[in-house]
């Protein structure tokens, strides 16, 4: 499948012009693309103000999600903000042409920003099945986090969906490498550029990273763009097969507020 990643400056809490510039953007997908991601928070760029902004999963934003995903014939995914039963989430939500929609609410909530103080933390990781291939779904921060992260058998391609800092751009691009050799399956790291009014820089640095730690493409920092890489479940099992280092991984127990996953 061809999975595809749009790196863009963020417009400020301005859903309108983050609408537009993105259609922008869509315009320069590839034919025949089977995935589309964006980067955090799309919509609005990172906001601490969801009483504001927030939605319903039948809101504007998934609405559009789902229009372009229809029209485009590709899965569309990225988080946003959104309301439900009185709580704010950080909501990655993945949507496919047939209308199916998933979501994953982002776990490791960035208390250095006070994320933490206004968004309610996910407690289940997700995966979904699509076009054979099974994607993990992860937010920006998770990505420091690698036991969340670990694929027990069920991951064939991690997305971080993101709005990483430029000063920390090493450890963004590092991880991801780690993320991909660890588990043995692609990695799509989509982040935005821009800078936000608070003076925070993000230079982007979005890449598509096979299960050796390969780059399959990639964009220049502080550009915006669209890359789009060919990933093959027929190539990821043949490598597993002939590197097995899964067979060797330490078995744990995963437990989230109490409870095991």
């Amino acid at each position: 499948m061809k999975a595809t990643i749009i790196q863009s400056d963020l417009r400020w809490e301005d859903k309108d012009a983050n609408f537009e510039h993105l259609s922008s953007l869509l315009a320069k997908v590839p034919s025949g693309t089977d995935l589309v991601a964006f980067p955090e928070m799309f919509t609005t760029a990172f906001s601490m103000n969801p009483v504001s902004l927030a939605e319903t999963m039948d809101g504007r934003s998934v609405n559009w999600m789902k229009s372009i995903s229809s029209d485009g014939n590709y899965a569309v995914c990225g988080s946003l903000i959104i309301e439900e039963n009185g709580k704010y989430y950080n909501r990655l939500v993945f949507v496919t042409p047939s209308g199916k929609t998933v979501k994953y609410d982002k776990r490791h909530l960035h208390s250095i920003s006070g994320e933490h103080e206004v968004y309610t933390a996910g407690n289940e990781q997700v995966n979904i099945n699509y076009k054979e291939l099974n994607f993990n779904l992860q937010v920006c921060y998770d990505l420091r986090f690698p036991v969340w992260s670990r694929n027990r058998g069920g991951s064939d391609v991690i997305i971080y969906s993101a709005n990483w800092p430029t000063a920390r751009s090493y450890a963004w691009k590092s991880l991801l490498v780690a993320r991909a050799i660890e588990n043995q399956c692609y990695v799509l790291g989509v982040n935005r550029t821009g800078t936000s009014p608070d003076g925070t820089c993000y230079s982007g640095d979005s890449v598509i990273i096979g299960p050796r730690g390969e780059i399959l493409a990639s964009l220049d920092p502080d550009t915006e763009g669209v890359i789009t890489a060919e990933l093959s479940k027929q190539s990821l099992e043949q490598y597993r097969a002939d590197m097995p280092v899964w067979r060797d991984a330490d078995s744990f127990e995963l437990r989230v507020n109490g409870s095991m996953q």
